[in-house]
């Protein structure tokens, strides 16, 4: 016999849910068999597996450990766990992610953030790998793998259900950095249409509707430092599409530096030369809640701030440029 006591990481999901994570190699119909011979119980009753756990509900398995052992396999994350952690509590985790990683796996055998942010809080102790069975902490929200900044995690499945709920409604503001070309001198709100050619995984960007598959953009930016050839933007996501920043800043005739699929070759060749840069220049720096209610209600109206980059602040000091030309904190 097998008996659990449900923590707050895995509270609020349905009892199938659940035991479908720890039993991941069992039918469905063998569950719901089991719970309705009651070789499967809630606090010491039948279940029909609708039921949403709460924190001290008790769950008993009336199988032999040679069934569990059958009907459960375990994979653990295969990561180094070495993060930049911006900020951690209880409900979520806030890291810097590099270039080059993706935020979420592509592919089976890929490591990605997600790996990266199991490996880290199970060295931690604030996941355990019987906790892994039935919850796993994981990024809500992605950036491109050549991208770098703020990824959020959520540790339980409160904090991941806010955290997704707050990125899919665009409550929160986000804010990146950006070496674009040629010289910004105002800021400006810029709008259009987004159209994603999934054989070439590129976009483009239209100023009018382009068929069913076009979606609507928002992107505002503000010029921060210039010297004439290149200038510093500090982007608001309005919206949040694939290549968005990219795309839509490359179709006004300021592509970010570095990026080969949207930007310009010719600048692009100088600047791996001369700073052996082989990828886009974009940072989310900024991430600020919205007022909130709920298990994040303690995050209210706060700002957290991912470093630029090594190779992007020297780029920067190179050019005698700065996110604060004049010395002033960042608005």
């Amino acid at each position: 016999m097998k008996q659990f006591t449900v923590t707050q990481a895995e509270a609020g999901q349905r009892l199938d849910k659940f035991l479908g994570k720890y039993l991941n190699k069992a039918p469905k119909s063998f569950l719901y068999k089991m719970m309705r011979k009651k070789n499967i119980t809630l606090n010491g009753k039948k279940a029909a597996g609708s039921e949403k756990l709460v924190s001290g509900d008790e769950i008993k398995l009336f199988f032999s450990d040679e069934t569990i052992e059958k009907f459960s396999e375990l994979q653990l994350p295969k990561a180094q766990g070495k993060l930049s952690v911006i900020y951690e509590d209880e409900h979520i985790l806030l890291v810097n992610k590099p270039e080059g990683i993706l935020s979420q796996k592509a592919e089976a055998d890929d490591i990605s953030m997600v790996e990266e942010a199991q490996r880290y809080l199970l060295n931690n102790g604030a996941v355990t790998e019987e906790s892994l069975r039935t919850f796993r902490p994981s990024v809500v929200n992605r950036l491109d793998r050549n991208t770098s900044g703020i990824l959020a995690v959520g540790k339980d499945l409160a904090g991941a259900q806010e955290l997704s709920r707050l990125f899919k409604e665009r409550s929160l503001h986000k804010y990146y950095y950006c070496l674009v070309k040629g010289q910004v001198k105002e800021k400006a709100r810029i709008k259009g249409y987004l159209v994603k050619n999934e054989a070439t995984n590129r976009v483009t960007v239209e100023k009018e509707p382009i068929g069913k598959d076009s979606l609507p953009i928002e992107t505002e930016y503000t010029p921060v430092d210039s010297d004439g050839e290149l200038t510093l933007l500090k982007v608001l996501l309005v919206t949040g599409r694939t290549h968005q920043i990219r795309a839509h800043l490359s179709s006004i005739g300021h592509p970010i530096l570095g990026d080969h699929k949207y930007g310009d070759p010719a600048l692009n060749g100088r600047a791996k030369e001369e700073y052996h840069l082989t990828h886009q220049l974009l940072h989310a720096a900024i991430l600020t809640f919205p007022e909130l209610t709920g298990e994040l209600s303690y995050l209210s109206g706060r700002t957290f701030t991912a470093p630029l980059p090594k190779k992007f602040a020297r780029i920067l000091e190179k050019r005698e440029m700065s996110i604060c030309p004049h010395g002033t904190p960042e608005a």
